[in-house]
């Protein structure tokens, strides 16, 4: 069976909470999404806003506070706000590649490379020990037990063998503090869980991201053996073709969304796993060109409109006043612009309230800069 795109668009846009807001609690979409992007403390949080009804950011900061949610590096060695069984489970995934990047020629060029790995592991274990530490502490160290070298590259080894996650406060509603980290085994209580197959894992993308490639896959991952895994679920999954006659495989009892059913405005956050998530990004992004991750990094995240990105926004606070800048990359009628701005104004009450909400729709392609 061939789907369209505009089948492949409705559908993750229905998987994925955003045709509509859920009555999912936080940490059941954290399970349904397998986690929140996090690099940033905003994103996790208009991710929420943008697919939970009534959301009250206070649920996050609880969570990482009682440790029913942690932030923690995942998929594509990012932070990803998560619940604590996805930690425990995912990680064991992640660390045998992370583990590799600090010895390789191009870390830090060379850094660590003539070091014993399994030495440093073990002093950065003896450093970081069962409490929370700062990245400064640790730097310290560092710097005091590797007199002659960078002591940066080395907490950023440490970082990367040792599994780790960044405790409270950062990442609570509006604290941006600097990271402070944890071993995840002391913080959680328990360690981590080496069994679980990357197989159910991939079925738990598919009801959030579905149907998808196997590349689609490895692009959400970065993780290997993708077409084992997938292989060996049998008639758990089904298959179609995309328009390009390429295979796309789905949990076999998940429904398809009707290509004919609206889709609401919605602003997402930047680094937003429903745009980033597939090799090929034409179900979200019209030209399949999507912003790279480097612009997201300033913050610069994307506007849907009828499910598709349709323009780019940035929100700049300052002293009593909060700008949201929305460059369209397309030219939009009328009706468009008015669910647009209503929209962004309902996202500057939540992020904003207390300052005077600017609503500032540019010409297609303009700078978001003021």
């Amino acid at each position: 069976m061939k789907l369209s795109n505009r089948v492949l668009n409705r559908t993750l846009l229905a998987r994925q909470h955003l045709l509509e807001r859920s009555a999912l609690t936080v940490p059941e979409m954290c399970d349904h999404l397998i986690g929140l992007q996090a690099q940033d403390v905003p994103p996790p949080f208009i991710g929420l806003w943008s697919r939970i009804a009534d959301f009250d950011p206070m649920t996050v900061s609880d969570g990482l506070d009682d440790r029913s949610l942690v932030r923690i590096t995942l998929m594509r060695g990012t932070i990803h706000l998560v619940t604590p069984s996805d930690a425990l489970r995912i990680a064991p995934h992640i660390q045998p590649e992370l583990e590799k990047v600090p010895f390789r020629k191009g870390f830090n060029y060379g850094a660590m490379v003539g070091l014993d790995p399994d030495e440093v592991r073990e002093r950065g274990e003896a450093v970081l020990g069962d409490e929370p530490m700062s990245a400064a502490e640790m730097r310290a160290r560092a710097a005091e037990l590797y007199p002659d070298r960078d002591a940066g590259a080395v907490l950023q080894t440490w970082l990367y063998q040792l599994p780790v996650l960044q405790t409270p406060p950062r990442g609570k509603w509006k604290d941006n503090s600097r990271p402070v980290w944890s071993r995840v085994q002391p913080w959680l209580g328990a360690p981590l869980e080496p069994g679980y197959a990357l197989a159910e894992l991939l079925v738990r993308y598919l009801r959030a991201f579905g149907p998808a490639t196997t590349m689609d896959m490895q692009t959400w991952s970065k993780f290997t053996g993708i077409k084992q895994a997938v292989d060996s679920l049998g008639d758990r999954v089904r298959t179609y073709t995309d328009e390009r006659g390429r295979t796309l495989y789905d949990v076999a009892d998940a429904e398809l969304a009707d290509p004919d059913l609206p889709a609401p405005v919605r602003l997402l956050g930047w680094y937003d796993n429903a745009v980033l998530s597939h090799q090929d990004r034409t179900r979200i992004v019209p030209d399949g060109d999507a912003p790279p991750l480097r612009a997201f990094a300033t913050a610069v995240a994307p506007v849907l409109i009828d499910g598709y990105l349709a323009g780019l926004y940035k929100i700049f606070p300052k002293a009593t006043v909060a700008r949201l800048r929305i460059s369209p990359t397309r030219a939009w009628s009328a009706a468009e612009r008015r669910e647009v701005e209503a929209e962004a104004h309902a996202l500057l009450e939540f992020l904003e309230g207390d300052r005077e909400p600017r609503v500032e729709i540019v010409e297609p392609g303009a700078d978001l800069r003021p």
